[in-house]
């Protein structure tokens, strides 16, 4: 498998512009495909680096430089993401003040088709407040979403194969890590076939500290139009769910089905435990638009992503008119609340955890009926539990 190295600081190397296609490795696939780099230039996204790959039929985008998340795809003629309110991306982090509007600000950055949330932290901000051994206390307020989707890589690499199925993998290390506090270092593999509607986010997170560490991580996949409209609707097998708050409880009647944007909209989230399947164990998780020809799919183990929560942001189109699929190792609550019911992940010395979830994105209305019927078939092991107010173990009661 031919390998390029675009970016290893280890080695104090790092590649401007990067381009190569099946011709060009003698690749014999039956499908046209591309993989470039290029640097950015001009406002905030100045410096950006950002890597497209072009397997013939699905086309994306990954951001080294922005902790390896997914920016913008295109199946056919359909945009695969949404349109942020950050219009001028993909930012580079260093126009990212995480702590502005009270720990709000990793929101200035947030325009991407995936974004990881981590890994010290995710979910709201919060403080934290630390005896010291003399007495002192110290004070340290976290901010929303962690930092892991403002650290740019450390080493950038491009695989591509020569043998079936040709596989063609953009791989990338960021490192989250300080004295006195986690060292965790992730190892992405992004991967996709020439001629495929489909790619893989394959996660390793090595604890790299001589003593025990933990982690949380949040995958927060986002979609807008054309699978987002008046009369999508959200389909997943569950095992139950509760909304996050009242308001959230307000609508729960409908929670799987979404209305057209509303200007001034106020977000509402829901949190699940997905069902697996009786086959691998996997689940799936889909948003169709309401004609049923067009939709995306989540594909994942919930032993390694437990906690999914939809958020449902459908205000103006100018606001963000936007709904997240979000498997993750928990749900988005400040941290003690997570540690407190067991839903940090912990590390021991050198210790790794893995994460995958396949996206996968439908064109036709046959392909999205077969997904429903996956999931009606895994629904079917199963009734649901429906919990019209915020409960335990899942968040705060209001």
């Amino acid at each position: 498998m031919p390998s390029f190295t675009l970016t290893d600081v280890g080695r104090d190397l790092w590649v401007e512009n990067f381009a190569i296609d099946a011709a060009s490795v003698e690749s014999p696939s039956p499908h046209t495909w591309s993989v470039t780099k290029r640097s950015l230039r001009g406002g905030r996204r100045d410096g950006v680096d950002l890597i497209q790959v072009n397997n013939g039929l699905f086309t994306f985008s990954v951001v080294p430089t922005r902790g390896m998340g997914l920016w913008k795809g295109q199946l056919g003629g359909d945009r695969v993401g949404w349109d942020s309110p950050v219009g001028d991306g993909p930012v580079n982090p260093a126009f990212v003040n995480l702590m502005n509007w009270g720990g709000l600000g990793w929101l200035e950055g947030f325009d991407e088709l995936v974004a990881r949330c981590g890994l010290e932290n995710n979910g709201a901000p919060y403080e934290e407040k630390v005896t010291n051994p003399d007495g002192s206390e110290r004070h340290t307020t976290y901010g929303l979403h962690g930092k892991i989707a403002n650290i740019p890589a450390s080493f950038v690499a491009v695989h591509v194969g020569t043998e079936p199925p040709y596989e063609i993998v953009v791989e990338g290390q960021v490192e989250e890590s300080k004295l006195f506090a986690p060292q965790i270092r992730m190892t992405t593999r992004v991967s996709t076939t020439p001629g495929s509607n489909r790619l893989t986010v394959r996660d390793e997170f090595l604890n790299l500290k001589d003593a025990p560490g933990e982690m949380q991580v949040l995958y927060h996949w986002n979609f807008g139009p054309p699978y987002l409209e008046a009369g999508s609707r959200f389909v997943a097998p569950v095992k139950a769910m509760a909304p996050r708050d009242a308001w959230a409880g307000t609508a729960i009647d409908h929670y799987e089905t979404y209305r057209g944007p509303e200007p001034g909209f106020t977000e509402q989230c829901y949190f699940f435990e997905l069902q697996g399947s009786r086959d691998d164990g996997r689940t799936v998780t889909m948003l169709r638009n309401k004609a049923g020809d067009k939709g995306v799919v989540l594909r994942f183990s919930p032993a390694q992503l437990p906690a999914f929560t939809l958020w449902k942001c459908t205000g103006g189109l100018k606001e963000g008119y936007v709904t997240g699929l979000e498997p993750g190792t928990n749900y988005p609550n400040p941290k003690p609340f997570e540690k407190a019911r067991q839903r940090v992940v912990a590390l021991p010395a050198h210790g790794r955890y893995v994460t995958e979830t396949t996206l996968e994105v439908l064109s036709t209305a046959p392909a999205v009926a077969a997904v429903e019927a996956e999931i009606q078939a895994i629904q079917a092991q199963i009734n649901p539990t429906i919990h019209r107010n915020p409960t335990e173990p899942y968040g705060p009661l209001d």
